[in-house]
């Protein structure tokens, strides 16, 4: 590559990195609370309540954010998203799972979630297994019809598990990422141009950190 041209690339890379924090921050302000109206940070505060505060948990909707399913009913990763998942563990960034499913499926979360790693399984066709165990008890699904999303439902149960931990929600269809961002998550729509297919790992972290 022509040394100007390769000066050319990196601008262009640090240009699309600044542009992307100063999208995802601006997202963060506008869905927390206030800066003052918590007043200043409490100098009795716990050391486990600050982590608790601190915290960032990753939620994601599951088919076309996380998995494929091919006209063939067989079911794989989508590029790119168990290298994801695993550099979130790496990083021990919790997440979790916010997903329809037919609410028949089970009386409580666990018994649905079980009728879905199943469902998913049966008809698994990747390499690398479903990451499963990173999602602990941590994969909500409606009760009932009402609870499915759109409805705010599921977001607002998450939020209430999460104490005060910073909660992102990753999905690939903008009418889900915008009711996530009216429940206070941090938003990002997957497979946009000329962004990265995920919020980048170090982007939850700075999120994590910032003050609610």
């Amino acid at each position: 590559m022509h040394l100007s041209a390769a000066k050319g690339l990196r601008r262009a890379s640090l240009a699309l990195g600044a542009a992307l924090a100063s999208t995802v921050l601006c997202a963060t302000v506008s869905v927390a609370s206030p800066l003052g109206a918590s007043g200043p940070a409490d100098p009795d505060l716990g050391a486990s309540a600050r982590a608790q505060r601190a915290c960032p948990v990753v939620y994601f909707d599951l088919g076309e954010t996380l998995v494929h399913t091919a006209d063939d009913g067989t079911i794989r990763y989508l590029p790119g998203a168990a290298s994801y998942l695993r550099a979130l563990r790496e990083h021990h960034i919790r997440i979790g799972l916010i997903t329809n499913v037919p609410p028949s499926w089970g009386a409580t979360d666990a018994e649905r979630a079980a009728r879905l790693k199943k469902e998913v399984d049966a008809t698994w066709r990747d390499s690398t297994p479903f990451a499963w165990g990173d999602f602990g008890d941590r994969i909500l699904t409606p009760r009932a019809e009402a609870e499915r999303k759109p409805a705010p439902a599921l977001w607002q149960r998450a939020k209430a598990e999460s104490g005060r931990c910073r909660l992102v929600y990753e999905a690939e269809t903008a009418q889900e990422v915008q009711v996530a961002a009216s429940q206070g998550f941090v938003p990002y729509q997957i497979g946009q141009p000329h962004r990265p297919a995920f919020l980048p790992v170090g982007l939850v972290e700075l999120l994590g950190r910032l003050p609610r």
